[in-house]
């Protein structure tokens, strides 16, 4: 045996140093060049947090469920002389919806004319609807937003939509201002 015939058991390969990572030979299957092939790129949510504006303080969603709004216009197509105007004649006259009864206050807006006595209850209502409304002959009663009644209404928006059927929900009738005149009775009678 010669030494020009002397074979290694496995062939020679030359390392090639390229692309550091990966099985794919030059480039690592980073492609070719810019942001991407030569490190990390940068978080998309730092893109969202360079858009909002450097003001102080923060913007959000408010918790608080807004008044649904009824024009005048409205409310003097769907009701008579002399009804009342409450979130239940509202619900039932099918002006407003609401999916889960989750909407109980109602606000009364001015767009439109009222030529109709009618009686506002339970309701919010604007400056310029009120004017209209009394200069019509109409009348604006308190709103009354206890919790015994919210809950009254609620059980009936719930029972209209199908989702309870004869079920009650057992709600505290007594507001914080009751409870406190039956102490104050209590106190006067010791």
């Amino acid at each position: 045996m010669q030494l020009h015939e002397l074979k290694t058991k496995s062939r020679i390969r030359k390392k090639t140093r390229v692309g550091r990572g990966g099985k794919r030979g030059k480039t690592s299957g980073s492609g070719n060049k810019g942001q991407k092939a030569r490190g990390t790129p940068r978080p998309e949510i730092r893109d969202v947090i360079k858009r909002i504006p450097k003001n102080r303080g923060y913007r959000f969603k408010s918790i608080k469920t807004k008044p649904r709004a009824v024009n005048i216009k409205v409310i003097n197509e769907k009701f008579n002389d002399g009804e009342v105007v409450s979130p239940e004649t509202l619900f039932a006259k099918k002006i407003i919806n609401s999916k889960y009864g989750d909407t109980l206050k109602i606000k009364i807006l001015s767009d439109g004319e009222i030529y109709k006595k009618i009686i506002v209850d339970n309701c919010l209502v604007s400056e310029k609807a009120s004017e209209k409304i009394k200069k019509a002959g109409g009348e604006i009663r308190e709103i009354k937003h206890n919790e015994a009644n919210l809950a009254r209404i609620k059980t009936a928006r719930l029972r209209e939509a199908g989702i309870l059927s004869g079920k009650k929900i057992n709600v505290q009738t007594k507001s914080k201002q009751e409870v406190k005149k039956v102490k104050v009775v209590k106190q006067k009678i010791k």
